[in-house]
């Protein structure tokens, strides 16, 4: 946000490194952006739009392009993520998720912090994943999650992904928590479901934050209140010249 000099710089084009709070969805994101920097500049049109969705319940980095650079969004999608992932052992739910109801009990006391260390090797590299069925994914026209949620059961095609970098950081007995390093278009929901069916039980994915897009970190990210409380000090020295 330093590089702002002035409101013409956001229609020139700017890359934002904005945090994305728990359960707004990345539209969400977006157009409180788009909205906060029209008003403060009196920007009649402007162009936003992000390199890369979120889930409503993850929470973490998200790019936001303005103006020309818009136009660098397909660049940054392409880039890998790193996000931090709980993912809860012995249940399962239909989204893999939070978003739906416990749907199976799964035993797990036998999976220990060394199984899992040794099963996340076994998930480096390139990877054929099968994505959730709640989600966007277009299945004969309509989104998949349409489907899911009238209960009609399909399988997607499965997607090559690439993981980078798995490491276990904790844990408890029942969550586990693991950084991963993954490319574009990896669902870490469908991750947390194959983990759990690798370690002879069940899991699903409690939080997730997502953690850096490329050599962006969510440490440089602010939200939304900050970015409008500088738009605001923006505004107040440009009147201040007048």
């Amino acid at each position: 946000m330093t590089v702002v000099k002035n409101c013409s710089d956001f229609g020139d084009g700017e890359v934002l490194l904005l945090h994305k709070p728990l359960y707004w969805t990345s539209f969400d994101l977006v157009n409180k952006v788009k909205h906060a920097i029209r008003h403060h500049c009196g920007l009649k049109k402007l162009k936003v739009g992000h390199a890369g969705t979120l889930d409503p319940l993850a929470t973490g980095l998200m790019i936001i392009c303005t103006g020309k650079a818009t136009k660098r969004v397909e660049e940054f999608r392409d880039l890998d993520k790193e996000y931090t992932a709980v993912i809860r052992f012995g249940q399962t739910t239909p989204s893999f998720d939070l978003e739906s109801e416990v749907d199976g009990e799964y035993p797990a006391g036998h999976i220990s912090d060394g199984m899992i260390k040794e099963k996340l090797k076994d998930f480096l590299g390139e990877q054929e994943q099968e994505p959730p069925l709640f989600s966007a994914k277009f299945v004969d026209g309509k989104r998949a999650y349409e489907l899911a949620r009238k209960k009609i059961d399909r399988k997607l095609d499965k997607v090559k992904v690439v993981f980078s970098d798995l490491e276990l950081l904790d844990y408890s007995g029942t969550d586990a928590k693991i950084r991963i390093v993954c490319s574009k278009g990896t669902y870490v929901r469908a991750f947390a479901r194959d983990l759990g069916v690798a370690l002879g039980s069940g899991a699903h994915l409690r939080s997730l934050m997502r953690n850096a897009i490329g050599d962006f970190r969510l440490e440089k990210a602010i939200t939304v209140e900050e970015l409008i409380f500088f738009l605001e000090n923006m505004k107040q020295s440009r009147n201040s010249f007048v």
